[in-house]
This record gives C-alpha cells, sequence and structure tokens, in this order.
C-alpha cells in the first residue's frame, strides 16, 4: 500500500535554483522514501505534486548540467 504524505506534516525548503524572491519558489520536502514532495511556496496550503525520487533527481541533475533549462528565466 502506497502512503500519500500529509503536507501539514512534512518539513519544507525552498529549492536553490529558485531566485530568492517570493514569486518565483518551488519547496521540496526531503525524507519521504522514495518520493519527492513539491509544491509551490507562494500556495501553501495548495496541491502538492508527488514525484519518485529517481526521477526527480534525474530532473535536478539536468538543470544542474544545463541540459533543462529556462528561456526566460522562469
Amino acid at each position: 500500500m502506497k502512503t500519500i504524505p500529509n503536507p501539514a506534516a512534512l518539513a519544507w525548503r525552498k529549492s536553490s535554483y529558485s531566485n530568492g524572491g517570493d514569486a518565483n519558489c518551488v519547496e521540496v520536502s526531503d525524507g519521504f522514501p522514495g518520493a519527492v514532495p513539491v509544491r509551490d511556496s507562494k500556495t501553501p496550503t495548495g496541491s502538492v505534486l508527488l514525484f519518485p525520487a529517481a526521477a526527480w533527481a534525474a530532473f535536478v541533475g539536468g538543470v544542474k548540467g544545463g541540459r533543462i533549462g529556462f528561456a526566460d528565466g522562469a
């Protein structure tokens, strides 16, 4: 059985790739086995996306390696 994390019970941190302003911040939560919860910091009680840990690691690796980028910095 898979358990969906309770967003209110998780410890959230802002992504180091967020621009530091309040307008473009992604928050992630560490320590959930096999998955990475992600949310928009502007709506902390809103929806949470739950990514498989391997998929999130591949995404972060692509951003760090410059293989994934954003045309307007958003």
